[in-house]
């Protein structure tokens, strides 16, 4: 369970977030809508411990744990994923050699080439991306699209808990969408995580079926409702009662 009471955090002596408090049971989906600049991302960001953000009061607990003082490493390690909005490129270090690294360090034990090998390819196959780059430096010569592939290919193999999406669907087009959709619904029915969502768009959750949708507005939730709400939000706008 993944539990944030009374958060307030600042970024360069900006106040982005207040009071915000939210609480999701294991296995729900979570969809998070609001204007840009609202602090939507800032969440995410602060729960996986992003140093440039400031917690100046509030808790934020995962399974019972206090997440504020632990490392962005320390979060990865309890089964908490970021699938970025704009994945960036990493220079010198592949896919396989990320990847190897991290599920080694999350298990302690050394990872086995062909086993590992196998599923990276099957995943890739389903995903529809090149194998080429599972030995290409991480979304190195990716498009847009195929980045957000590529972190739906290290959710598979890293298994997370704990899966935020940061608009997910943003820069996909209508063929990248149903693949990715298709492929977080899968692991979803076999893995069975809590995700949250942040979107503009009611289309996605119409494909993800979130438990409740919640309307972030001043630094804190303003409106909570069913996958509805999202539909008379795309329809109305923020303002809407």
């Amino acid at each position: 369970m993944l539990s944030i009471k009374d958060l307030s955090v600042s970024v360069d002596n900006q106040d982005i977030l207040t009071d915000f408090n939210i609480k999701t049971n294991d296995g729900e989906i979570i969809a998070l809508m609001g204007p840009n600049g609202v602090g939507k991302s800032t969440i995410c960001r602060v729960i996986l411990g992003d140093p440039s953000y400031e917690i100046k009061k509030g808790l934020i607990k995962y399974n019972g744990k206090i997440l504020n003082n632990l490392s962005t490493t320390q979060r990865a390690k309890l089964g908490i994923y970021l699938l970025a909005q704009s994945p960036i490129a990493i220079e010198g270090v592949t896919n396989a050699e990320m990847l190897r690294m991290a599920l080694s360090e999350k298990t302690g034990e050394n990872v086995g080439i062909f086993a590992f090998n196998k599923k990276l390819e099957s995943i890739c196959e389903s995903l529809d991306i090149p194998k080429s780059f599972i030995h290409k430096n991480i979304n190195e010569g990716a498009s847009g699209g195929e980045r957000k592939k590529i972190e739906m290919l290290h959710l598979w193999m890293l298994e997370p808990k704990l899966v935020l999406l940061d608009e997910i669907d943003s820069g996909l087009d209508v063929d990248a969408l149903k693949i990715v959709v298709k492929s977080l619904n899968k692991y979803y029915k076999e893995y069975k995580p809590t995700i949250i969502i942040i979107t503009h768009h009611a289309k996605i959750l119409k494909l993800l079926k979130p438990n409740a949708v919640h309307i972030l507005m001043n630094g804190h939730i303003v409106q909570s409702g069913d996958a509805s709400l999202a539909e008379k939000i795309e329809k109305d706008g923020f303002l809407c009662k």
